[in-house]
């Protein structure tokens, strides 16, 4: 009981601090002064220093020295007008915003859109507006945006002017920039910020943003695969295979003799034995088949703290981008392509099949609801991709029902903390920490004793496929 409490208040403690810890850094972005500020101001007072220093006593100036202080003087205060200036600006604009804002509910308008090009990586971007806004005087204005459990994107610039259609008047200020965000999934928007600067960014004046609504990341290519594959079922009439597909008869391949059958086919085995004429149904070949189905197993035999939530996130990314690339390169067949997910989701119909399969898989989670045996149909499915979170009792037992028709992709997860040992452990000695979640992982990964476990598991994988009658590949 006490070993309850006290995890109870360590997870409320953890709780609290990481509450503090967003307010305090919610509470700095109304921070109105900057780095930049306090190296501004040592840069003035060093030049007032050298320009206004009283010549010693008893020193005779060079004759061109009057002339140089003069020109820096000059020079001096005509940067210090136009610093001076931006930043009065950016106050008026600053005022200028929150005064409409408040009056007519303006906001910030943003919108995420994913640019596909054909042989490139997917990018997500992001489309800002903000109407009605004026942009300081040499100076700029920036946007953050608020998602998820209270993470912050990186800064945007806003420097497009959106004019009206007849004549120059400026109605809204505008910026398109690319989004880096750290997995593949689907985000919440909770709200953001702009920001207006001046010219050399000594003051940053925010306001909040109330803004809500979702976007998602989108898995990228990989390095490409291929294989030979057909469809097993049809769903119309339209095209024709060279490869006929086996359909099974009727009651275990026998039914009664009937008017017309033919006689060579009784199976005199049931006749002696049951007094029953029955006969063999011949083999049925489909000729037709139009849709290759396509599944990808998300399933994971494994628990999430054994492995850790950072290796599950990293290992999620990276399968799913191999899912995408399988996904893409079958979709290049004269088939036509269907894939199966293995998880529910809530996706917009209008969607091109395309768009609506990368935000299905990016929307796709690690799971241990629907194992492999119930959701792949070895009958209809023509390619499976696994992973090395599949347990290998049911990819076994799943490998029984499979013949050479089955296209499997293995993809080894472990693959994404793949990196040059040396040289990140040099790195460490010279006091250079990694910087994004994925670097820190891999230190890690090499004296994990998961790692063990992981690469184990991924052999007895490999072992199992080259064993069975299916076409494999490994991502």
């Amino acid at each position: 009981m006490v070993s309850i409490f006290s995890y109870l208040a360590s997870c409320k403690l953890t709780m609290n601090l990481k509450q503090i810890k967003w307010r305090i850094k919610y509470a700095m972005q109304y921070f109105p002064f900057t780095l930049n500020t306090v190296l501004c101001a040592l840069a003035i007072w060093g030049a007032k220093y050298l320009l206004y220093k009283p010549t010693p006593k008893g020193e005779m100036p060079s004759m061109t020295m009057p002339f140089v202080i003069l020109m820096g003087k000059m020079g001096l205060w005509i940067f210090a007008g136009l610093v001076l200036l931006s930043v009065l600006s950016t106050i008026v604009c600053w005022v200028h915003y929150l005064i409409i804002s408040r009056q007519t509910g303006l906001k910030l308008q943003v919108d995420f859109n994913v640019e596909t090009r054909k042989g490139k990586k997917n990018k997500l971007f992001l489309n800002a507006t903000l109407e009605k806004a004026w942009r300081p005087l040499l100076g700029f204005v920036n946007g953050r945006i608020v998602y998820d459990n209270n993470q912050l994107t990186d800064v945007f610039s806003l420097l497009s002017n959106r004019k009206k259609e007849l004549g120059n008047q400026r109605t809204a200020i505008t910026g398109r920039s690319r989004v880096m965000l750290p997995d593949i999934k689907e985000y919440d928007l909770k709200g953001g910020f702009i920001y207006f600067h001046d010219m050399l960014h000594l003051f940053s004046l925010a306001v909040a943003q109330p803004i809500s609504g979702h976007f998602y990341q989108p898995p990228v290519l990989m390095e490409e695969t291929d294989a030979d594959v057909f469809p097993k079922k049809t769903q119309n009439l339209d095209v024709r295979i060279d490869q006929l597909r086996r359909v099974e008869g009727d009651l275990l391949n026998y039914k009664d003799f009937e008017s017309g059958d033919d006689v060579r086919r009784i199976v005199w085995k049931v006749y002696a034995k049951n007094r029953e004429l029955v006969v063999r149904v011949p083999e049925i070949f489909e000729p037709y088949a139009s849709h290759l189905y396509y599944y990808a197993s998300f399933h994971a035999d494994i628990k999430a703290d054994l492995l850790g939530e950072g290796y599950l996130k990293e290992m999620l990314n990276y399968y799913k981008n191999a899912v995408w690339t399988v996904y893409d390169s079958l979709s290049k067949k004269e088939w036509k392509l269907a894939y199966v997910p293995d998880q529910s989701f809530n996706i917009p119909e209008s969607m091109e099949e395309a768009e609506k399969t990368a935000r299905i898989i990016s929307n796709s989670t690690w799971h241990d609801d629907k194992t492999l045996q119930q959701y792949f149909n070895p009958n209809y499915g023509t390619v499976l991709c696994i992973s090395s979170l599949t347990d290998p009792v049911e990819l076994s037992n799943l490998l029984e029902k499979c013949d050479a028709s089955t296209v499997i992709y293995f993809v080894k997860v472990s693959n994404v903390m793949k990196h040059f040992a040396p040289l990140d452990w040099i790195a460490r000695l010279i006091f250079l920490p990694p910087q994004d979640r994925l670097g820190r992982l891999r230190t890690r990964w090499t004296f994990s004793p998961l790692r063990i476990r992981i690469h184990r598991r991924e052999k007895e994988i490999i072992k199992l496929l080259s064993k069975s009658p299916v076409v494999w590949g490994e991502l």
